[in-house]
């Protein structure tokens, strides 16, 4: 194995990602193509491959999984028995926006009005649990002058970290007879406790708020009872009477002369 610096190991990485996802994109468009995911061990390579129609990518008793694997193989130069493809179930298509976006497609060269169907999108997008959801048409939609529709419902947010890590987005292009339409799929995901349909990580500004508990009053000790207060004793003043007038005596009648 010949020796690689750390920098051109994750340019030769990237590219190699890049270059497979392409080809698979290209390969299992019909088939519901959602993603690639690459994990090295130490005895082989293997390469899941995620879609909505898994035994349309296996085919026919393996056939199809087995030719993508020897292209694989005849590209990027591997040995044989290094590289393993398996193909995966999205567990849930609604909250894929590479599903959502390949549906799309096919239903633009369908024939199927634009409006109605950037509309069927979003409805079974957010019908499967998101919290918002965004699509974006561009191109010569009916007349000769191009143009961009946006559809939008529930909540997206547009940057910072948490756009990282709860929006999944998706572009498409389409080769329609009169021009090339761009097709823009964006999902913002719920949050999942679990980390299966969603991030574990809550969003920085979330505010919980909390049932109020129950007030208990404690009992208070009974304050100790004092003893009754008597009432101060009045001194007895002697009431002194005022002197009656004397009584007037009547006069002895008048003697008379001798």
């Amino acid at each position: 194995m010949v020796a690689i610096s750390k920098k051109r190991k994750f340019v030769a990485d990237g590219v190699f990602y890049a270059e497979l996802n392409e080809l698979l994109t290209r390969e299992l468009a019909e088939e519901g193509y959602a993603g690639v995911e690459v994990r090295v061990t130490p005895m082989r390579m293997e390469i899941i491959i995620r879609a909505t129609r898994t035994q349309d990518v296996l085919g026919e008793k393996g056939r199809r999984i087995r030719e993508l694997t020897s292209v694989v193989q005849k590209r990027f130069e591997f040995e044989s028995g290094s590289v393993e493809l398996y193909a995966e179930k999205v567990a849930d298509r609604g909250l894929c926006a590479q599903a959502q976006a390949e549906s799309l497609k096919y239903k633009l060269l369908g024939g199927l009005a634009v409006r109605r169907a950037c509309y069927g999108v979003l409805r079974y997008v957010m019908e499967n649990g998101a919290k918002g959801c965004e699509v974006i048409v561009s191109g010569k939609l009916r007349a000769q002058r191009a143009k961009s529709m946006k559809f939008k419902e529930g909540y997206m947010i547009k940057s910072g970290q948490a756009a990282d890590e709860y929006v999944t987005k998706a572009i498409r292009h389409v080769l329609m007879r009169q021009g090339v339409l761009g097709i823009k799929v964006a999902i913002m995901l719920p949050h999942d406790p679990t980390g299966k349909r969603g991030p574990k990580t809550l969003l920085s500004d979330t505010v919980e708020v909390l049932e109020p508990k129950e007030d208990i009053i404690p009992r208070q000790p009974a304050p100790p009872q004092a003893a009754p207060v008597q009432p101060a004793a009045v001194p007895q003043v002697p009431v002194q009477q005022a002197p009656q007038p004397p009584v007037p005596q009547p006069m002895a009648p008048p003697q008379p002369m001798q």
